[in-house]
């Protein structure tokens, strides 16, 4: 498992269902909670529903309530009509229903599924890495891997994966059954619509090489197919048009680190490194940070 972090400056409270700490707002995000009167209880020591909303449905009904006001006040990034399921663990049973879009605003822990689709030939293994289309709500335009997506609702990882491979790259469901899990790596990080919480759960894709992506539902412009080095050489990029995402880059190094595939030099092998800071403990106000 590889884990990567941009440690959060300042201080989050912790948002708690009972005794399960579900979200991490911070200070900002949870004045701007505190006006919700008859939905939360917001303290210095953290935010919890108020007593009324006892049950799953009534969480959701207000939340639901709720987060369109925030969207209407660009709080959040596009509306998906996807909800997330917040839970204790992942399928567990659910505390509550939330739009997809308003998981970063308040922290709350997240799970996708990603796919490395590569190609062993007798010049070596390759990568596919995608473009997102510049339209996409978070990460426009950047590299990604050839297939991604976020668990809703009532999914699996397996039924994500399936799902994602068709809609991305034209992966039929028999081949796409033929992947392999890798595990999984976890990503916590500041970003402009709150905190990003989540555990990518990897997978990887031998395909044949004549294989060619197909992208079905718009939201991938490109595909490209790298050797391993080049692949090591895009996730340490800064800048330029060329930038993968944090959450593909932490997907394509944990590929490399396990087929030993880091031959890049000093800067670049600095940059990747950067990529496995280990997680860090958030803290809730008064703490040391």
């Amino acid at each position: 498992m590889a884990s990567a972090l941009a440690a959060p400056s300042g201080h989050y409270r912790p948002f708690c269902v009972g005794t399960d700490v579900v979200g991490w707002l911070d200070d900002a995000r949870a004045s701007t909670l505190a006006r919700f009167r008859a939905v939360f209880e917001v303290e210095t020591a953290g935010i919890t529903f108020t007593p009324r909303l006892a049950d799953c449905d009534a969480r959701t009904a207000a939340l639901e309530e709720v987060t369109r006001a925030l969207s209407a006040e660009g709080h959040l990034t596009a509306w998906r009509d996807e909800r997330y399921a917040v839970a204790a663990r992942l399928e567990g049973e659910p505390i509550f229903f939330i739009e997809r879009a308003a998981a970063r605003f308040f922290g709350l822990k997240t799970y996708a599924a990603h796919l490395n689709g590569v190609v062993a030939g007798q010049d070596g293994v390759r990568m596919w890495i995608a473009r997102r289309s510049a339209s996409k709500a978070i990460d426009p335009g950047m590299l990604d891997n050839l297939v991604g997506g976020g668990i809703a609702a009532g999914a699996t990882v397996r039924s994500t994966l399936v799902k994602e491979a068709w809609e991305e790259a034209g992966i039929q469901e028999h081949v796409a059954a033929m992947s392999q899990c890798a595990g999984d790596v976890r990503i916590c990080r500041a970003q402009p619509d709150g905190l990003q919480r989540e555990t990518i759960f990897v997978h990887d894709l031998w395909l044949a090489a004549d294989f060619l992506p197909d992208n079905q539902d718009g939201e991938a412009v490109e595909h490209r197919l790298v050797d391993l080095p080049r692949a090591a050489a895009l996730i340490a990029q800064q800048e330029g048009p060329d930038i993968v995402t944090a959450d593909a880059s932490l997907v394509i190094l944990d590929f490399l680190l396990r087929q030993g595939a880091l031959d890049a030099d000093p800067a670049e092998l600095a940059a990747l490194d950067a990529l496995r800071v280990p997680m860090l403990e958030l803290h809730a106000p008064g703490a040391e940070a």
